[in-house]
């Protein structure tokens, strides 16, 4: 029974790697800069929920004054993409 465990532990740490690997940490500056972009749209996000994505960002669950969203931005904080869940 213990080496079943060990080899579920050690699979499911195996293929959570790239999605760990594939997080990159956003700068403390480029949170502030995106909290207040949303602002201005009525718009907030748990700065858990921002991820680096290439040369821009994305957000997951954006709660806004209509809705929810997933949204993608660019490198200048612009919205690039924006998905009502």
């Amino acid at each position: 029974m213990h080496s079943y465990k060990t080899k579920t532990v050690f699979l499911a740490a195996f293929l959570a790697l790239p999605f760990a690997a594939s997080a990159a940490e956003v700068p403390a500056d480029k949170q502030t800069a995106i909290q207040d972009m949303l602002k201005t749209m009525q718009c907030e996000v748990d700065p858990a929920n921002i991820e680096a994505n290439g040369d821009g960002f994305e957000l997951d669950d954006v709660f806004c004054a209509d809705g929810q969203y997933d949204m993608d931005l660019n490198a200048d904080l612009t919205v690039a993409e924006k998905r009502k869940e």
